[in-house]
């Protein structure tokens, strides 16, 4: 059951290739309603479970049975009742989240904030750890370097595995416009789905890059086996400044998926087929 978007805040082009994925193996998406009540229709393992849930975007109720729910609820920030107005942080009154500037200062100058509390940053516990690092090191050993929110490596652990590190396509556009990015895209058959002709070309590499900064790669995406691994070692070099030049000129390993990293040619704007006859 989709309340609204699958995987908000990822590149929607890849969270819609992940549902088309799982919706043709065999998952039945609900989309736009939320679960209102679950009712015990018979007690065992599995019981029976009734659920009612309402439309998000009208009034239409329905109502299912199934044996086992699971409910992802996210998570809140407990910000309210810890005395920050005794002191006078401010807090978004809406989600208990805490606005802080690149040094995690809040608007009471001696207090800091990190982690999953703070207002439009990665709710990531790898990211807590290195902003809290990072924070330790400029205020008690002289360091100057800010934690970097955007080039953050990131997988999701779907059917079809999905790894990202930088911009979305939606967020790139927002920020540079689409006239000064360049999408590079393909679809690729890893080895171990060529030799069986398992689901035909439905892993997808893009790489998004800024045209007036030398081309330089300010958004990765790849779905496909392992795409956390391929995520972990490309977002090294997007730190060191990785452009479409170095990607072009770097020998790939035949037969792996990363490979298709280094032969990506053809790109959105012009429309062409990116479908593969095998690996």
């Amino acid at each position: 059951m989709v309340r609204s978007i699958l995987l908000r805040g990822f590149d929607q082009d890849m969270a819609n290739k992940i549902g088309e994925y799982m919706e043709e193996h065999g998952i039945k998406f609900i989309r736009e309603f939320v679960p209102i009540k679950v009712e015990q229709i018979e007690e065992g393992t599995p019981g029976r479970l009734k659920v009612t849930a309402k439309s998000t975007k009208d009034d239409q109720v329905i109502e299912e049975e199934y044996n086992t729910v699971l409910l992802a609820i996210g998570r809140d920030a407990c910000t309210r009742k810890i005395g920050l107005d005794k002191v006078g942080v401010k807090i978004n009154e809406k989600t208990g989240k805490i606005p802080v500037d690149d040094m995690e200062q809040t608007n009471v100058p001696y207090i800091y904030a990190i982690g999953d509390i703070l207002q439009d940053r990665l709710e990531l516990t790898p990211v807590a750890i290195q902003a809290g690092r990072l924070l330790v090191q400029r205020l008690y050993a002289g360091s100057t370097l800010k934690c970097d929110y955007v080039n953050v490596p990131t997988t999701v652990f779907t059917p079809l595995e999905y790894g990202a590190c930088g911009y979305s396509e939606e967020n790139a556009i927002q920020k540079f416009g689409e006239e000064n990015i360049e999408v590079y895209h393909s679809h690729f058959w890893p080895l171990e789905w060529t030799v069986p002709s398992r689901d035909n070309n439905k892993c997808y590499a893009k790489i998004i890059c800024n045209i007036q900064d030398n081309q330089r790669v300010i958004g990765f995406h790849v779905l496909g086996p392992n795409a956390g691994e391929v995520t972990q070692g490309f977002a090294a070099a997007m730190k060191c400044g990785l452009t479409k030049d170095q990607l072009d000129s770097t020998i790939g390993i035949h037969p792996v998926c990363a490979e298709v990293f280094t032969t990506l040619s053809i790109t959105k704007r012009s429309g062409e087929n990116t479908l593969q006859s095998g690996c």
